[in-house]
């Protein structure tokens, strides 16, 4: 048994020579209510054949919930020079988990941008965080804009390559579904995209967005909108300072469009 995340949850678990589980509980970066999201989510997953983890087993009630799902085998980490077929799979794969429609739950709850259980753009207009002129202009920008409409779709709520399984170029499945919830396509579409920019080249969002919208037959609507939702939705400062510029200039340029 051993920790994947800093000697705390969730742990993984070798059962048998070739069999693993993921043990997940509360911890000191994931709460109860998490616990029971990531539970929902699978169960919503199974049910639709979507690519993901299979929840075994959850005991949701008392203080320390925990669950048990399946390993997927694959990698989590994407190769330094992404290729462009890997791109359109993860687009694809978001548009697969966007065709079901989904209205908000009690542990599934509505999700007006990616990892709704932040608000740094809140942080930021409070004083609890510094901020920059580029964005405090793009939150002043966003907040008089009206949120785009649509029906509500099952979202995954933190898709970033560390949060994938890949073989090759091919996406085994999406893991981590502790935020998510039910809103816009573009809660993931926006998050991916901002984190392949800051990643790779200015070409990789335009890459995940074709990888969906040929998945899914339909041109994805506000996509400067989500993308600075996604972007403002941040640290001012990102762990280099190389990242916080790649950042700024996706801000920027969805900006630029609304």
């Amino acid at each position: 048994m051993r920790s994947l995340h800093g000697g705390e949850s969730p742990w993984w678990i070798d059962v048998a020579p070739a069999s693993a589980l993921v043990l997940r509980c509360p911890s000191s970066r994931i709460t109860a209510e998490q616990i029971a999201t990531n539970a929902a989510a699978l169960t919503v997953a199974e049910r639709h054949g979507l690519p993901a983890p299979r929840l075994l087993a959850a005991s949701l009630d008392g203080p320390a919930p925990r669950t048990l799902e399946t390993v997927v085998a694959g990698t989590s980490t994407w190769p330094a020079a992404c290729s462009a077929e890997l791109l359109r799979a993860a687009g694809a794969a978001l548009a697969r988990v966007h065709a079901v429609a989904l209205d908000p739950l009690p542990r599934l709850p509505l999700r007006p941008r990616p990892i709704a259980v932040d608000d740094f753009a809140a942080d930021r207009r409070a004083g609890r965080m510094p901020a920059t002129p580029l964005l405090l202009r793009a939150d002043a920008v966003v907040r008089v804009l009206p949120a785009p409409g649509g029906p509500a779709v099952f979202v995954h709520g933190d898709v970033w390559p560390g949060n994938t399984i890949v073989v090759g170029s091919a996406v085994r499945a999406l893991i981590d579904w502790k935020t998510a919830g039910a809103g816009s396509p573009g809660v993931d579409l926006g998050e991916l995209r901002k984190q392949v920019a800051i990643l790779y080249d200015d070409d990789a969002p335009r890459l995940v967005l074709e990888g969906w919208e040929r998945a899914d037959g339909t041109r994805a609507a506000d996509v400067p909108y989500w993308d600075a939702v996604a972007a403002l939705n941040t640290p001012t400062a990102l762990y280099s300072p190389h990242a916080t510029s790649r950042r700024d200039a996706f801000l920027q340029a969805a900006i630029a469009q609304l």
